[in-house]
């Protein structure tokens, strides 16, 4: 007798397991792909992790850094203004005059450091002046917490140039000449004043430490920009 299974049977049959064996390639390939992919996903996650934790950990570091530092200026600048400032000058804050007038003031101290001014006050977010500035402005930028360093001819040009650093690096601070002054650099706060012998003098650092802002000023806070420039 002849086979039970036909010629087209038996066609069928091998185009079947072919088939069957083309799906279950095709399952293994996905697989394969679907674990690549995971594996790729899975290193990309770390190395981003990675990435994330170390820009995270030197983003501290600096942090930290930079708030050490500021912690080191604030105890600094505290100690500064503790320091007595030797040969310091002081009037009277209650005895200088505060009113804002428009005719011409003629102080008793050269530079003034308080007294009647003009309702206009000098900018002095820390503002370098090469030419004298009027003294009725100046005065006023006292009265909202500034420093003024002024000098005369005698003043040494390496001593200015530190000053005027110190000065542009300092919110309520001016710099001006002040050709008629006795000293060759001055330093003026609202009722307050010390000649000092140059820019390394120990008492430049306390007297900004204790005067920029600090207790003599009549209006603190007021501002200094907004008023009027050289």
């Amino acid at each position: 007798m002849g086979s039970s299974k036909s010629p087209s049977n038996a066609r069928k049959a091998r185009i079947e397991e072919m088939r069957r064996a083309e799906r279950a390639r095709e399952r293994r390939n996905r697989i394969i792909a679907i674990t690549a992919s995971t594996a790729v996903v899975a290193g990309l996650v770390g190395f981003g992790s990675y990435l994330f934790i170390k820009d995270r950990d030197e983003k501290q570091k600096e942090e930290a850094r930079v708030e050490a530092q500021q912690k080191k200026q604030e105890k600094e600048r505290k100690e500064a203004a503790a320091r007595p400032i030797a040969d310091e000058k002081n009037w009277d804050a209650k005895k200088l005059g505060r009113n804002h007038v428009t005719k011409p003031v003629t102080y008793p101290m050269t530079p003034p450091v308080g007294g009647d001014h003009d309702q206009v006050w000098m900018n002095c977010n820390g503002d370098v002046y090469t030419k004298p500035i009027p003294e009725k402005h100046a005065v006023h930028s006292l009265e909202h917490g500034a420093v003024w360093v002024t000098y005369n001819g005698k003043a040494a040009d390496a001593d200015l140039k530190q000053l005027e650093t110190r000065v542009k690096a300092t919110p309520y601070s001016l710099m001006s000449p002040v050709n008629e002054q006795k000293g060759a650099i001055m330093l003026s706060a609202w009722g307050k004043q010390v000649t000092v012998d140059g820019a390394k003098d120990p008492r430049v650092a306390s007297f900004f430490a204790k005067y920029v802002q600090g207790k003599q000023t009549p209006e603190p806070g007021a501002a200094c920009t907004g008023g009027i420039a050289q």
